[in-house]
C-alpha cells in the first residue's frame, strides 16, 4: 500500500529513551517500523502527548515519519497509571487532528490507552482502528510478582471495549494471540500474527567478547550476568537479585569473578523501585557483585549485549521481550522465564535456556551451570545468532502492511455493498 497512517501512542513517546519511566520495548517497535513501513513507501505520522512546553508540535523522526504531539492534560510527566483520566481530552485533540488536510487511511493504536483515544476518532472518521496490545491486563494479573498490585477493572474493560472495536488486532506471538481470543473472546479472525523484530544492523556481534569488555573497562576473565530492562517489579530484577545471592551461596568460588549488571531506570508508578534494590543487595551481603547503571543510549547497548556471558530476562510475562532478542543478535545466550512471548524469542537449548518460574533457587542453579560450561555458552551463542536472523523489522513493516491491506479491502467491499 502507499497509504498514510495515524499511529497513536499516547503514554510514552517513540523519542523518550527506552528502559526509564513508561518507555521501553513498545517505543521501539512503533518507531523502528515506522521507519522501516516508510521505506516500503507508507507515510506515518505517530501521534504522542506533549509532556514539555518546549517539545515543537511535530518532529521528523526519519524521512516519511513525523511525531506529532497532541496537547492534553499538564505540560509533565504523567505515569500511565494517572492518564486514563486523560482520556477524553486526548481523544477529542486525536479526532481534531485528524479532520485536518490530511486523509488518514488507518488508526493503528499501541497499547490500551491509545485504543481508547483512537475509537472516538475511528468512528466519526470512518477510519478503521487497528490495535495492538503489548501486554494485557488479564495476562498480568494471572502472573503478578509477589506484592505487585493488580491491573484494575477500569483497564480491564477498556481493553475489551477496544477488542471489540478494532477491525483488526495484532498480536506479537501465538501465545498472545490465544490469549485476545481466549481471555478477551476476540474474533479470531481479526486476529493476525506479526512477530516484532531487531535492528540486524546495530545489534551484531561486532568484533566479539573481548573487545567490547576492553571498551568498557570489564575484566577479560570475568563472569558477567546483565539484566536490561525497566525496573519495576514485573521486570524480575529481584528475581535475579536474589538467584545471585542464592548461587553465591552455594558457589562461594564464583564470587570473585561474578559481575551483575542492572542496566535501566525506575518505572511509572514504581519510583522508589531502584532503591528499594539497592537496599536489598546490601542486606544480601552481595553489593560487591551487583551494580547498578542507568539506561544505556541504544548506540551503546550492543557493546554491553557482547559483554555479557549471559542477558537474564526473569519477566513474570512478557508479550514478547526485544531485550532477548537484541542480546542474542549480538551472539549473547539468553536465560528468560518460559512465559508468554519469551518462549518464541528465545528457543530453548539452542539460543539460550527458558526457565520454569520464578524460584530464586532454580534460577540459580541453571545460571551457575551454564557459567561453568563455556562450552555449552559457546554452542547456545553460535544458536542465539542463527535465532535472531531471523527477526527483522522489514519483517514486521512488511506484515504489518499486510494486515492494513485486508483491512482497507474489506472497508472498500463493505462500502461497495452498502452502496457508499
Amino acid at each position: 500500500m502507499k497509504g498514510h497512517i495515524a499511529t497513536l501512542m499516547v503514554h510514552t513517546s517513540p523519542l523518550d529513551q527506552a528502559g526509564i519511566g513508561d518507555a521501553g520495548g513498545m517505543n521501539i517497535y512503533v518507531a523502528e517500523s515506522a521507519k522501516r513501513m516508510a521505506a516500503m513507501g507508507v507515510t506515518v505520522d505517530i501521534f504522542t502527548r506533549r509532556t514539555h512546553a518546549d517539545i515543537p508540535e511535530s518532529i521528523e523522526l526519519a524521512p516519511g515519519v513525523m511525531v506529532r504531539h497532541l496537547d492534553a492534560g499538564p505540560l509533565a510527566e504523567v505515569t500511565k497509571e494517572e492518564l486514563p483520566q486523560y482520556i477524553p481530552e486526548l481523544a477529542e485533540k486525536f479526532t481534531s487532528a485528524l479532520q485536518g488536510k490530511t486523509t488518514y487511511d488507518v488508526i493503528h493504536s499501541h497499547y490500551w490507552i491509545s485504543g481508547e483515544v483512537g475509537l472516538p476518532a475511528s468512528k466519526q472518521l470512518n477510519i478503521p482502528l487497528v490495535h495492538t496490545m503489548h501486554t494485557m491486563a488479564k495476562v498480568k494479573n494471572l502472573a503478578l510478582a509477589e506484592g505487585e498490585a493488580p491491573e484494575p477493572g477500569s483497564r480491564v474493560r477498556g481493553e475489551m471495549e477496544v477488542v471489540r472495536a478494532s477491525r483488526a488486532l495484532i498480536a506479537n506471538t501465538d501465545a498472545e494471540a490465544a490469549s485476545l481470543v481466549s481471555l478477551y473472546s476476540a474474533c479470531p479472525d481479526i486476529v493476525q500474527v506479526v512477530t516484532p523484530g531487531v535492528d540486524l544492523y546495530t545489534f551484531t556481534p561486532g568484533t566479539g567478547r573481548a573487545s567490547a569488555r576492553a571498551a568498557l573497562s570489564i575484566p577479560a576473565d570475568a563472569h558477567v550476568l546483565t539484566f536490561v530492562g525497566r525496573i519495576q517489579p514485573h521486570k524480575g530484577p529481584e528475581l535475579l537479585i536474589r538467584a545471585t545471592s542464592e548461587m553465591l551461596s552455594h558457589s562461594p568460588h564464583l564470587r570473585s569473578k561474578l559481575i551483575v549488571y542492572i542496566i535501566g531506570g525506575a518505572s511509572g508508578a514504581t519510583t522508589k523501585e531502584v532503591e528499594r534494590l539497592q537496599d536489598l543487595v546490601k542486606w544480601l551481603g552481595i553489593a560487591d557483585v551487583v551494580r547498578f547503571l542507568p539506561p544505556i543510549h541504544r548506540e551503546h547497548l550492543p557493546n554491553w549485549y557482547r559483554a555479557a556471558d549471559l542477558v537474564c530476562v526473569p519477566s513474570y510475562s512478557e508479550s514478547f521481550g526485544l531485550v532477548a532478542l537484541e542480546a542474542q543478535a549480538c551472539g549473547t545466550p539468553v536465560v528468560a522465564t518460559a512465559v508468554g512471548g519469551l518462549r518464541t524469542a528465545v528457543a530453548d537449548g539452542i539460543s539460550g535456556v527458558l526457565v520454569d518460574g520464578h524460584d530464586p533457587r532454580a534460577w540459580s542453579s541453571v545460571l551457575a551451570r551454564l557459567l561453568l560450561e563455556p562450552q555449552r555458552r559457546v554452542l547456545l551463542a553460535m544458536g542465539a545468532l542463527e535465532h535472531a536472523s531471523h527477526f527483522g523489522w522489514d519483517t514486521t513493516a512488511r506484515g504489518t502492511l499486510d494486515v492494513y491491506d485486508r483491512v482497507l479491502s474489506e472497508k472498500i467491499n463493505s462500502n461497495a455493498v452498502a452502496g457508499i
